[in-house]
């Protein structure tokens, strides 16, 4: 009977310490949501300017710009090829070297060129003495039919005299004709042959500098339809241009005669002017990226750049001075929704314990739907203020305003603190 009373008596106290380990627990958890309560009710007493980041709206000048790269090439660019088959015999310049309207460049094997056009001319020759010849023959023929017409008229010779006569002078008029249709011919070989003389000699068509040579001695010059490059001549490296690719989406805003500086890898702290001259219309596509190619002049009166160098060129498309601006983060910036007790974690006690912290102060009822195409929230009297305003040209960091409630020096609205 005793051992089965101390049994009794430990499993009584064994529930005793379960209910009162119970009750702790409770009284622990109780404990951790009034805490969080707390913690989340205090939250909510933080000042409005320490729950935003702002900025102020100022008076700066607005620049907009197209950013584009391309390379510096010069204005006039001359590619000399040769019209004729043939073994360099002479090349007289290299690259670097400045050459002159005219100067011989390179010269090509002219012998049979030489006995073609001696050839041409012997056979001019005997066209001309040919056709001596045959006025002889027709003053011959001519005398003769004279003589005829007399004697017919006179009744001294038949008829068939007479005609035979004068058919031989007009087969001796014709004759001349011929000859002379032949010496014509002749001449016309002769040109020919003296073309092709004259353009073994390569000649530059300009002044400039030899930028390429492709030719050597020895070297035979294959002429087909597509005849190759022997020299490149650029004719003044002092007026250069630069040919840049633009985007389409940047394209609308680019027109002739605005204004850009490029810079140079050669030549990274110092930018260099430029004037759109041109725009081709002719699209791009690279990569699926569709571009346009725009021609900037560029006074290269220093000879400091060269042909082929790589240029980053921004363009100024707009440009407006002193006006009222503000960042691009304020037209960003939405402030969030506030959530009610019922959409963060229902009604009653949990409710109450796992809610939202409160929001930040309440939107003021000043915004007029439809009179703006832009909103701002400005910090006024320790709240959020949003206002409707018309905006202008942006650089991508600040936009113009326009029109709006808002003055040099008002708090902007950029984004929410983040809290730890």
């Amino acid at each position: 009977m005793r051992e089965r009373k101390d049994i009794q008596t430990i499993v009584s106290e064994a529930r005793g310490g379960h209910r009162r380990l119970l009750v702790t627990m409770a009284l622990l958890c109780l404990a951790a949501a009034t805490a969080l309560l707390l913690y989340w009710q205090r939250s909510g007493d933080v000042s409005p300017e320490e729950k935003y980041l702002w900025e102020s709206s100022s008076i700066q000048d607005v620049i907009v710009t197209v950013t584009a790269t391309g390379t510096v090439e010069p204005t006039s660019q001359f590619q000399i090829s040769s019209e004729l088959s043939g073994t360099v015999v002479e090349v007289l310049v290299g690259e670097n070297d400045k050459v002159e309207r005219g100067q011989v460049l390179a010269r090509l094997d002219t012998t049979k060129l030489a006995a073609a056009l001696s050839h041409s001319r012997a056979i001019l020759a005997s066209r001309v003495a040919h056709v001596s010849e045959v006025m002889a023959s027709l003053d011959e023929m001519s005398q003769a039919y004279d003589r005829s017409v007399t004697l017919f008229e006179q009744q001294l010779v038949s008829r068939e005299s007479y005609l035979a006569s004068k058919a031989a002078l007009a087969r001796a008029r014709a004759s001349l004709q011929s000859a002379q249709a032949e010496v014509q011919v002749a001449e016309a070989d002769v040109l020919i042959n003296q073309s092709d003389l004259d353009k073994a000699c390569i000649c530059s068509p300009t002044s400039g500098i030899v930028l390429e040579s492709n030719l050597e001695v020895g070297q035979i010059v294959a002429s087909s339809l597509q005849a190759p490059v022997l020299f490149t001549i650029a004719e003044d490296l002092r007026q250069m241009e630069l040919r840049v690719d633009i985007d389409e989406a940047d394209i609308g805003q680019v027109s002739v005669g605005h204004k850009a500086t490029f810079t140079v890898e050669a030549y990274q702290d110092r930018s260099f002017p430029a004037t759109i001259s041109e725009l081709h219309y002719k699209p791009q596509t690279v990569n699926g990226v569709v571009t346009y190619t725009a021609i900037l002049s560029i006074d290269n009166s220093e000879l400091l750049l060269r042909p082929g160098m790589t240029a980053t060129a921004i363009i100024t498309v707009n440009e407006v001075r002193q006006v009222l601006t503000v960042t691009n983060a304020a037209l960003r910036f939405s402030p969030p929704v506030p959530e009610t007790a019922e959409s963060a974690g229902g009604s009653g006690l949990l409710g109450m314990l796992f809610s939202s912290p409160p929001s930040s102060a309440p939107i003021s009822g000043n915004s007029k739907p439809g009179e703006g195409n832009r909103s701002l929230y400005l910090l006024r009297d320790g709240q959020s203020t949003e206002i409707s305003v018309r905006t202008g040209a942006s650089d991508g960091f600040i936009t113009q305003i326009l029109e709006g409630e808002i003055a040099p020096g008002d708090r902007v609205i950029t984004d929410l603190v983040e809290r730890r």
